[in-house]
C-alpha cells in the first residue's frame, strides 16, 4: 500500500503511521465553463485551496469527477479529495437494464480516470438515493446494486476506499462492501444531533463513520446562530468518535439544477470568497479536532490478567505503551503462567508486574484492582491490542455520563488468520448487549473500564469464575445495585481470536462451565433450558441464531418519513435447538439406537441429524465473513463450528451444573395442632426443630398487628435466602410469583405472597409455595423413560422379564416428588423463623365439621 493513500484502521482512517481524521468542506459545483466543467478555473481553485488549508481542512468533497489538474493541485496544497460519482439515481434505475449499465459504466470510468492518484481520499458511488425510489425498487435490491457499483470500482482499483452517501430517509440501506459509512445529516438541536450520531455509530458497527454534509443557512438562521451551531456540532461529532466531518459548504457560490443558487448562504465564505464569522469558528474547531480537552483526566489503572498468554502479550504491552492519555499505569497480573510471560514482562519497565499462583481470571483481576492507584480501572486481555485513543474515548464518555462503567468494541485484527475470521463469526464470541444506543446491559471483559469505587461497592469480581463469565456476573451485579453501564463505539481494541478449531472448542467448554455458574448465581437471567435471557439487543459478528423473518422498515405514510428506520429481525433461537446437546441426547441418539434394530426408523434418524446439519449450514451462509478473509473452506468450517459448539459448550455446562449441589439445610418448625378457629394465635417455637413428617402446607398465613407489611416481610425472606446460599430468581415484573427458589438439583419452588387488609391496620400475610421439578429432574425422567423403552423395545421379545425395569419409573417419580415436598418443608421452616423474628403469629386453618 503506497504511503500516500488513506486506509481504514478499525473505526478510523490512517495515513502512513498516523491517524487521518477527515476535516473537510464541500466544494462546488460551480457554473459550467466553456468546456462544460463544473469547477472553478485553475487559478481560482489554487486560491481557494490555499484558503481551505488556512481553514485547517484536509479534505474537499466534490460532486463531479474532477479533472486531473484539480487532483494535482490538491496534492500540491496537501489536500485529499472525496469524489462523488454522479449518475441518474433520481430515476427508477433498477427498472431498466440500460440505466444499471450506465451507472456501472460511469463508476468504472471515474475510477479509471483517477486510479492511483495520491489526492484521492475516497469515492462515493452514489449520493442520497431518493427514499421513494428505494421504496419502489426494494431496499435489498438497491443495497445489492450499491455493492455491484463498489465491486466495479474495486475491480479497477482494489485499494480505493469506497462508500455511498446516505441520509436519514435511507438509513435502512446497509450494503456490505463499503469501506466506511458516510451520512449527510442536518439536525439543528444538539440533543437530537448527538442522539442520532449515537444511533449511527451503532449502525456503522466496525466501520468508520463520516459526517458527509452538515451546515446551516446564514440567511435563514443568522450568522451568529450558524457560528454557535457549527462550533458545538464539530465538537460533538469528534467527541462522539466520528472519523471526520465535512462542512457544507466552503462558499456561497453554488450552481445546481441548471441555475445559480442565490437565496441561501451555507458557505463559510461569500461568493467572492470573503470569510464569514463562521469561517473563524470552523478554523478554531478544526485546529483542535479531534482531541477536544476533557473536563478532567482522572488517573486510569489498566489491568491485564494473563495466563500463558505469551503468544500475543508483547503486542498487547506495546500497544499500551503508546496510549493517547496523560495519566495512566499498566498492571500485568500473571496468574501462574508456565510460558515465557515472566521474561516478556521484564522487557517493559513501565509495567507493574504482579505474579500469583494460578487462582483464575477473577482473582487475577481482583489483584489488579487492589494494586490500582487510579480512580478508574480499565481491563483488557493479553490477546488484545488497544487502539491508541482507547482510553481517551472511554474516559471521555464516562465523564460526561452517569455510568459506573463503560466498554467498547473488540475487532478482529487485519493480520489475524482466516481461521480466526471463521471463529469470529461462529457462536459464543465476546459481545456487547445494548439497552439503548448508549446504555449497555453487558460489555465484554476484553474492553471495559469502571470507577474503582463501583468495583469496591459490589466486592469486585467473584473468584468462583476462573475462566470466563466474570464480566457477565459483574455487569449483572452492577445493574442490580442500581448502577448503569455505558458503551463507547470509538473506544475499541483489536482482539485476536482462537486460531485453531481445538482452541476454539476448548474456549467454548470454559464458557459452558461459566454459564453453569452464572445460572446458579443469577437464575433470573436463564430460561428452563439453560439459555440466557437478555433484555437488550446483542451486537456480535456471530449470529446467535438464524434469520427466519424479514426486517421491517418504517417508511412513514406514503413513504414520506424523514427518518425511515430499519427494525432488524432478531435471529431466531428456535431452530438452534436442533443443534443443542439435549436434542441430540433425547432425539438423535435414541433414534439411531432404535434404527439399528428397527430398520424402518433409519429415515427418521437420518432426518433428525440432517435437520441439525441444515440449521448449521444456513447459519454459516448468513454469517458475515470479512471479504478479505474468505476462503473456499470458510463457510464449511463455520458450519462445522455451529454444529459442534452447542454440543461442547452444553456438555461442559451440564456436566458442571450436575456436579454442584448447594441446597441449604434448614430445620423446620413443627406444625401446631390444628384449631377449629380461623385466626387463632398459635405460638411459633424456636428457630430450630425437627422436620414434621408428611406433606407441608402449600399455603401458610401469618397475623400482623400492622407493624410489618408484605414488602418488608418479603424483603426479609429474600435477604435470608440469598445470605444463606439459596439460588433465587426474583420477579422481573412479568411473573405471577415473587421469587423462585432453585436450591435443589431436583425441585424448585415458587413463592407468592399476598396481603389481606383488615380493620385497625391489621393484616394477614399469606404465602403460597408451589413446587415443581427442575429441568434436570425432567431431563432425567424422560431420559430414563427413553432408555428403558429403547431396551424393552429391542430385547423384550427375547427376555420378557425386561418389562419389569419399567417399575423404576414410579420409584423415580416418588423420589422426585419427595424432593418437591422436602423443598416445601424447608421453606416453610424458613418462613416460620422469619415470621418469629418479626413477631408475626402463624395462623392455623379451620377444620371443617
Amino acid at each position: 500500500m503506497p504511503a500516500d493513500r488513506v486506509i481504514v484502521d478499525g473505526r478510523f482512517f490512517r495515513l502512513g503511521r498516523e491517524k487521518f481524521y477527515v476535516k473537510g468542506v464541500t466544494y462546488g459545483p460551480f457554473a459550467p465553463d466553456a468546456n462544460c466543467e463544473t469547477f472553478a478555473s485553475r487559478e481560482q481553485t489554487g486560491r481557494d485551496f490555499k484558503q481551505i488549508r488556512q481553514l485547517g481542512a484536509n479534505v474537499v468533497r466534490v460532486y463531479y469527477v474532477p479533472p486531473l489538474w484539480f487532483l494535482d493541485l490538491a496534492t500540491e496544497h496537501g489536500l485529499k479529495v472525496l469524489i462523488d460519482i454522479p449518475w441518474p439515481k433520481h430515476l427508477c434505475f433498477l427498472d431498466s437494464a440500460a440505466s444499471r449499465a450506465e451507472a456501472l459504466e460511469t463508476v468504472g470510468k471515474a475510477i479509471a480516470t483517477c486510479k492511483g492518484n495520491p489526492a484521492v481520499f475516497a469515492y462515493s458511488v452514489v449520493n442520497e438515493i431518493p427514499a421513494e425510489i428505494v421504496r419502489w425498487s426494494g431496499p435489498g435490491k438497491v443495497s445489492e446494486f450499491i455493492d455491484e457499483l463498489i465491486d466495479e470500482a474495486k475491480s479497477i482499483d482494489p485499494e480505493a476506499l469506497c462508500t455511498f452517501t446516505s441520509f436519514p430517509p435511507t438509513e435502512f440501506l446497509h450494503p456490505q462492501n463499503i469501506d466506511f459509512v458516510c451520512f449527510n445529516v442536518y439536525l439543528h438541536q444538539r440533543p437530537s444531533f448527538e442522539g442520532y450520531m449515537a444511533r449511527l455509530q451503532n449502525l456503522s458497527d466496525n466501520r468508520p463513520l463520516v459526517l458527509g454534509e452538515f451546515g446551516m443557512d446564514s440567511l435563514g438562521e443568522g450568522e451568529a446562530a450558524k457560528c454557535e451551531f457549527l462550533s458545538w456540532q464539530i465538537e460533538s461529532a469528534f467527541r462522539g468518535g466520528l472519523a471526520g466531518t465535512v462542512v457544507f459548504s466552503y462558499t456561497d457560490d453554488w450552481f445546481r439544477g441548471g441555475q445559480q443558487i442565490e437565496n441561501w448562504g451555507f458557505g463559510l465564505t461569500t461568493r467572492d470568497r470573503q470569510p464569514k464569522m463562521s469561517f473563524s469558528v470552523v478554523q478554531k474547531q478544526y485546529q483542535q479536532a479531534p482531541y477536544f480537552s476533557l473536563p478532567r483526566t482522572p488517573r486510569v489503572s489498566v489491568v491485564v490478567a494473563s495466563y500463558n498468554g505469551a503468544r500475543t502479550l508483547k503486542t498487547c504491552l506495546d500497544s499500551l505503551a503508546g496510549l493517547n492519555y496523560p495519566d495512566y499505569e499498566v498492571i500485568l497480573v500473571d496468574d501462574g503462567s508456565t510460558d515465557d510471560t515472566p521474561q516478556i514482562a521484564q522487557l517493559y519497565h513501565h509495567v507493574r508486574y504482579l505474579r500469583q499462583q494460578n487462582l483464575g481470571l477473577s482473582a487475577a483481576r481482583n489483584a489488579g484492582i487492589a494494586a490500582a492507584t487510579g480512580e478508574i480501572v480499565a481491563f483488557t486481555d493479553s490477546d488484545c491490542r488497544a487502539d491508541e485513543d482507547w482510553l481517551y474515548y472511554l474516559v471521555s464518555d464516562l465523564l460526561k455520563s452517569d455510568f459506573a462503567g463503560i466498554g467498547g468494541h473488540n475487532f478482529l485484527p487485519p493480520e489475524d488468520s482466516c481461521v480466526a475470521a471463521a471463529v469470529m463469526v461462529s457462536p459464543g464470541g465476546p459481545a456487547h448487549v445494548m439497552l439503548t444506543d448508549r446504555e449497555a446491559e453487558h460489555i465484554p471483559g476484553c474492553n471495559m473500564a469502571f470507577y474503582k469505587w463501583a468495583l469496591q461497592e459490589i466486592g469486585g469480581f467473584d473468584p468462583v469464575f476462573r475462566k470466563a463469565g466474570d464480566d457477565v456476573d459483574l455487569c449483572w451485579r452492577l445493574l442490580k445495585a442500581g448502577r448503569k453501564i455505558g458503551f463507547s463505539p470509538p473506544g475499541f481494541v483489536w482482539h485476536y481470536r482462537r486460531s485453531t478449531v481445538t482452541a476454539y472448542l476448548k474456549q467454548q467448554a470454559g464458557y459452558g462451565e461459566a454459564e453453569a455458574l452464572l445460572a446458579g448465581k443469577h437464575p433470573e437471567y436463564f430460561n428452563a433450558l439453560g439459555g440466557g435471557i437478555w433484555h437488550g439487543r446483542i451486537y456480535t459478528a456471530a449470529k446467535f441464531g438464524v434469520i427466519t423473518q424479514r426486517p421491517v422498515i418504517y417508511h412513514g405514510p406514503f413513504g414520506s418519513g424523514f427518518f425511515q428506520k430499519l427494525y432488524t429481525a432478531q435471529p431466531a433461537l428456535g431452530p438452534m435447538l436442533f443443534t443443542s446437546l439435549p436434542y441430540h441426547v433425547l432425539v438423535t441418539v435414541p433414534l439411531f439406537v432404535l434404527a439399528s434394530h428397527f430398520s424402518f426408523l433409519w429415515p427418521l434418524a437420518a432426518t433428525s441429524l440432517l435437520v441439525a446439519i441444515t440449521v448449521s449450514v444456513v447459519a454459516s451462509v448468513q454469517a458475515d465473513l470479512p471479504v478479505k478473509k474468505r476462503r473456499a473452506w470458510s463457510r464449511p468450517l463455520v458450519a462445522l463450528l455451529f454444529f459442534s459448539q452447542p454440543i461442547v459448550r452444553g456438555w461442559a455446562r451440564y456436566r458442571w451444573a450436575w456436579s454442584e449441589r448447594t441446597l441449604p439445610h434448614y430445620h423446620t418448625t413443627p406444625t401446631p395442632t390444628p384449631s377449629p378457629l380461623i385466626g387463632e394465635r398459635a405460638g411459633v417455637r424456636g428457630k430450630t426443630a425437627t422436620a414434621t413428617p408428611g406433606l407441608a402446607e402449600e399455603t401458610v398465613s401469618y397475623w400482623s398487628e400492622g407493624a410489618i407489611d408484605r414488602y418488608t416481610f418479603l424483603n426479609s425472606i429474600i435477604a435470608r435466602l440469598q445470605s444463606e446460599g439459596w439460588r433465587t430468581k426474583l420477579d422481573t415484573g412479568y411473573n405471577n410469583y415473587d421469587v423462585e427458589i432453585a436450591g435443589s438439583n431436583w425441585a424448585r419452588l415458587r413463592l407468592t405472597t399476598v396481603t389481606e387488609e383488615l380493620e385497625a391496620g391489621r393484616r394477614i400475610l399469606r404465602c403460597r409455595m408451589k413446587s415443581s421439578w427442575t429441568f434436570r429432574a425432567r431431563a432425567v425422567f424422560w431420559l430414563c423413560l427413553a432408555a428403558e423403552l429403547t431396551v424393552v423395545g429391542m430385547l423384550a421379545r427375547v427376555q420378557p422379564w425386561l418389562w419389569m425395569i419399567l417399575i423404576t419409573l414410579p420409584i423415580l417419580d416418588l423420589f422426585l416428588n419427595g424432593e418437591k415436598r422436602r423443598m416445601q418443608r424447608l421453606l416453610a421452616g424458613l418462613l416460620d423463623q422469619i415470621a418469629n423474628e418479626h413477631k408475626l403469629v402463624k395462623l392455623t386453618p379451620k377444620i371443617s365439621d
